[in-house]
């Protein structure tokens, strides 16, 4: 279940729910579908919920809860995507609840627009108690190591990765990518002045749906050449996107919520031959620098990123060699394929708590 994330969601759609149809399990899916304007996935049973999104919440998660009441007993476990539907838990009688922890929640208020900055201290201490009451209730799973510290006792972690293919192809010279959220913090501004000064040279491909904090300005360099805005992309049809691209961009800000994830992105890249250029945050320099398949830049400088872009466009020899390392590093570590099962046996334990 989830009310915040697109029901497509690469976690969500691409890798757990198949990873537990391929295992055998029927999988009821409740989310969004309608508010973001998508189909479920193959093989699941939906649910249609209201988005929860700004300070729109209240009925979401009303309907969320009158869904875990109804259903939720029918199922031998409860997988909840968003820590909001924790607060619809209380008073039910439901079968094992499994939260996933998608990110860093509380160091996540900081990036929330629609929150008063006057509230966003409370509203950290209060998604700090939610964790703990969560460590008490529920099975928790974490999507990053780094999660962990926020914790009292050790949980499962299943890292974000994804399906690496066997072949790749060369990393080519007309165009770099980007796959995720365009938003702001993830350098929107950023990729639209690199677009600006590569224009006529290397083409900027954005591959994801746009935040409305930077839609206006995206619309425009779209509508104006300047760049490619792709719009929200079914995850396997995304990652075709990134195929011969010259390079993959990571130029997320330097935010606390994103100082000890493991940006996908930056996987994807690597997963499918592309040079990475990222921003220093700690967690994606190691990956980088370990596998010596990119570039990093420092934050909110557009120019040293796309004088990284035109230096790799006329570098064949290194272009190749890091897009062949990153993929080499990419099958060796990062591989869906090896999380997958773990996932599986994560949530099949949890069942058995019943």
């Amino acid at each position: 279940m989830t009310v915040v994330h697109h029901p497509g969601d690469a976690r969500i759609a691409h890798r757990q729910i198949p990873a537990l149809l391929a295992a055998g399990h029927h999988v009821t899916y409740a989310a969004p579908f309608t508010a973001f304007g998508v189909l479920p996935p193959a093989g699941v049973q939906p649910h249609d919920l209201p988005r929860a999104h700004g300070r729109s919440r209240t009925a979401a998660l009303r309907q969320a809860r009158q869904v875990l009441s109804r259903m939720g007993p029918d199922h031998d476990v409860v997988l909840l995507h968003d820590p909001e539907l924790l607060l619809a838990l209380p008073g039910i009688s439901l079968p094992p609840v499994v939260w996933d922890v998608h990110e860093d929640t509380s160091a996540a208020v900081s990036m929330k627009s629609w929150l008063p900055d006057q509230v966003k201290p409370a509203a950290a201490g209060g998604m700090r108690t939610l964790e703990r009451w969560a460590e008490k209730h529920v099975t928790v799973l974490l999507a990053e190591d780094g999660y962990a510290e926020r914790f009292a006792m050790p949980h499962t972690v299943v890292p974000n990765t994804t399906n690496v293919p066997t072949t790749v192809t060369e990393p080519g010279t007309t165009r770099v990518a980007y796959l995720g959220a365009v938003t702001k913090q993830r350098g929107a501004l950023d990729m639209i002045e690199i677009a600006t000064l590569l224009h006529g040279l290397v083409t900027v491909d954005l591959i994801g749906p746009v935040h409305a904090d930077v839609a206006a300005d995206v619309q425009r360099a779209h509508d104006s050449g300047v760049l490619v805005s792709h719009g929200f992309v079914p995850n396997d049809e995304a990652l075709a996107l990134l195929d011969g691209a010259l390079a993959g961009l990571s130029l997320l800000h330097n935010e606390p919520n994103y100082q000890r994830s493991r940006p996908t992105k930056v996987i994807e890249y690597m997963a499918h031959g592309v040079p990475v250029i990222t921003t220093p945050l700690p967690v994606a320099v190691d990956i980088v620098e370990r596998a010596d398949c990119g570039v990093v830049v420092d934050f909110d400088d557009a120019p040293a990123a796309a004088a990284a872009i035109l230096a790799l466009r006329s570098d064949h020899a290194r272009r190749k060699r890091l897009g062949t390392a990153g993929h080499q590093a990419a099958l060796a570590e990062y591989d869906w394929r090896t999380q997958g099962p773990l996932f599986v046996a994560a949530v099949e334990a949890a069942a058995h708590l019943r």
